[in-house]
């Protein structure tokens, strides 16, 4: 009788604690999984895109392209495939931009339109955004500007934007608090101690959330491969002061134009030795080269590449240093000459962000493969388990809860190619057949045959665009003729139903001569038309 008394009294109690282990499933505390899903940045660089997702809720980190590989023949840029988003718009929260450049910011005019949600980011981001949703008429009214320090909710999240030092003035790291714990996003940062606005990143924040608990930090790799720090962008100021009090003629400076410190100190150096300033256009290859319609390069002018090649480019910017140099100019550029510092962490200060925020577990992001797995070395060094740390792959999911991590589903995902107007209807066929014209050019072939007998009328024409010169190829051309004319003759003599295979007979049996007469392969296009 005592003892059921006792179980009685502790009945209520029960039933307590059960109500709060309920409770704590429904809101996602052990039984549901937090999902983070890269869509790009990873292995390249460039078209930075993560989805968050917990239950019903996504948040999307960035918005950017990346810059055409050389085998994207006449490709301008590409962005991430989206349709992981589009599949689960319903779920959209929000998207958080970092910083305005182009590699986070680059297909918002190609990606926004479609998804009625808050964006969110910074006043020189948004701007930034604002212009290039202008640009292609895209409309958007959601643009919501917040600052360093600011939290805001977004579903099932409460985001905190966290001041970072970059080559572009605005830029914020994020930590996302979730039903699972805290996520923080680096973004693209540096640690400058001393930096042109005075603005320091906020190393005292990141420590804080270490203090509380990082469920997962995924921070910026695109340094990694560099030992040490990376060098304050006023080193750069004082450079440009010994230069521009050497300097006897013009001084011509390229540099990117989002870098408002940079362009702040050139003009600080011309008002010092009281130079004019004049800003012109996007590229110095129309002065290199001699087009530009009123500035042009002469002997003894200095020019300063005050940036770095976006890698791809690095031949491209080599041919224009050559172009500089063979116009008389002295040309200061590469690392020697402290003309430029790089905006992300090196080792020292990737190794003090993962001591700061002690994450439980570690996803290194932006970088090609070699800089990830060299970001990882560095949470090893400093004692993190293998087992904690996971090297992304683009479209697959890792799935986090408070006390476990591990990969989950692949997701749709890879590259949509933007070729002036079109958006994704350039693909791997044409794409191929753009390489095929690059190398070995085009053969066309046009006959006219009748409709009712399907007999040759007039033809065949043949028209050679970077295969051969005609003039010097006229026997190669007679017999390719004569190969036509024999196939045409075949599909006829009242055997009108091999017409539909004519197309198919004449590119094989050509591909076949002239490859074996010349050890090419041109695309060869037939053209039949019906009289």
């Amino acid at each position: 009788m005592t003892q059921k008394k006792t179980a009685q009294k502790k009945a209520p109690q029960q039933k307590k604690n059960e109500g709060k282990k309920t409770a704590g499933k429904r809101t996602g505390a052990g039984s549901r999984k937090l999902k983070i899903i890269p869509l790009g940045g990873i292995g390249e660089v460039g078209k930075n895109m993560t989805v968050v997702e917990w239950q019903n809720n996504i948040l999307v980190i960035d918005c950017g392209m990346m810059f055409p590989k050389e085998e994207m023949f006449g490709v301008d840029y590409v962005i991430p495939d989206i349709t992981y988003l589009t599949k689960n718009a319903d779920k959209i929260k929000g998207f958080v931009i970092t910083h305005g450049h182009e590699d986070h910011i680059g297909a918002t005019p190609y990606v926004l339109d479609k998804f009625n949600v808050p964006v969110y980011g910074t006043r020189l981001t948004l701007a930034l955004i604002e212009t290039k949703l202008a640009e292609r008429g895209v409309k958007n009214k959601n643009l919501r500007c917040i600052q360093a320090g600011e939290k805001v909710k977004c579903g099932c999240f409460e985001i905190e934007f966290i001041k970072v030092s970059h080559s572009i003035d605005d830029a914020v790291g994020i930590a996302i608090h979730t039903p699972e714990g805290v996520i923080v996003h680096t973004g693209d940062f540096k640690v400058d101690y001393t930096p042109i606005d005075g603005k320091v990143i906020d190393l005292n924040k990141f420590g804080e959330l270490g203090k509380e608990g990082v469920l997962a930090l995924m921070s910026d790799s695109t340094n990694a491969e560099r030992p040490g720090f990376t060098i304050s962008e006023k080193s750069v100021g004082a450079t440009f002061s010994e230069y521009f009090k050497d300097a006897k003629g013009r001084i011509i400076i390229a540099t990117f134009a989002s870098n408002i410190h940079r362009l702040q100190q050139v003009i600080d150096e011309a008002k010092r030795y009281n130079r004019k300033i004049c800003l012109s256009g996007r590229s110095m290859v129309r002065m290199a080269s001699g087009e530009h319609a009123k500035l042009g390069i002469k002997a003894g002018d200095t020019v300063i590449i005050s940036s770095t090649p976006i890698p791809g480019n690095e031949r491209y910017v080599s041919d224009v240093i050559n172009m500089l140099f063979r116009k008389g100019a002295n040309v200061v550029y590469g690392k020697m000459a402290q003309v430029h510092v790089s905006g992300h962490a090196c080792q020292e200060e990737l190794k003090l962000m993962l001591s700061l925020t002690k994450p439980q577990y570690f996803i290194p992001v932006h970088g090609e493969y070699r800089q990830i797995y060299n970001h990882a070395a560095l949470a090893y060094d400093i004692g993190m388990k293998k087992k904690d740390v996971f090297i992304p792959e683009i479209g697959r999911a890792i799935e986090l809860t408070r006390k476990s991590a591990q990969f989950g589903e692949t997701v749709p995902s890879g590259i949509v190619m933007i070729d002036g107007l079109g958006i994704g209807d350039v693909g791997d066929v044409v794409l191929r057949d753009r390489k095929l014209l690059s190398q070995d050019g085009l053969f066309i072939v046009v006959v006219t045959v009748s409709k009712e007998n399907a007999e040759l009328v007039s033809g065949p024409e043949i028209i050679s665009r970077g295969f051969v010169y005609m003039k010097e190829s006229e026997d190669l051309l007679d017999h390719a003729r004569d190969i036509v004319k024999k196939i045409v003759a075949d599909c006829g003599h009242g055997r009108v139903h091999e017409w539909m295979n004519l197309k198919g007979k004449i590119k094989k049996s050509l591909s076949s001569y002239l490859y074996n007469m010349t050890k090419r392969s041109p695309m060869i296009l037939p053209i039949v038309i019906e009289v």
